[in-house]
This record gives C-alpha cells, structure tokens and sequence, in this order.
C-alpha cells in the first residue's frame, strides 16, 4: 500500500463532492464535459482492475468510492443537458 497513492486519491477525491454538488444546484453542464467524464471513470475503473488483478489492497476502496462520485457527476451532467438540449 502507498501511502502517495492514497494521498493522490483523497485529494482528487475531495473535489467531487463539490463538483456534485454543483451540478446539483445549478442544473447546468456550463464547464463539464461527458467526455472528460467517461475518461476519469475509465482511468478509475484501470485502478481498480489493477488493484484486483495486481496488488490487492485496501486502497481499492478510494478508487472505487472516487468512480462512483464521478458516476454520479456524470448522470447529473446528462439530466442536465436532457434538460436544456446540450450534449457533450
């Protein structure tokens, strides 16, 4: 376990939570993109295959818990863009 990959984690982490919140309130995609979107959650998705295939360990939770936050940015972007006809 790395302690420097668990720090990187924690840090790109903590910008999520307000990124949600963000898309949330204002029901806007103004400064998102889908595409930068899908290749984070692939990057995190690389993460966790790595961890399961190659070095097991307790960080895999971070990963894990870090894609589903951008899962859940991405379903926000998309309602937001059905509702005012945007994509990508």
């Amino acid at each position: 376990m790395s302690y420097f990959e668990i720090l990187m984690l924690i840090c790109f982490g903590s910008a999520w939570p307000f990124s949600i919140y963000r898309s949330y309130k204002s029901s806007s995609v103004e400064g998102k993109s889908l595409i930068f979107l899908i290749i984070l959650m692939a990057g995190y998705t690389a993460g966790i295959l790595h961890k399961l295939f190659y070095s097991y360990d307790r960080v895999i939770f971070l990963y894990m818990l870090n894609l589903f936050m951008v899962i859940i940015d991405t379903v926000l972007y998309l309602r937001n863009s059905a509702r005012t006809n945007t994509v990508l």
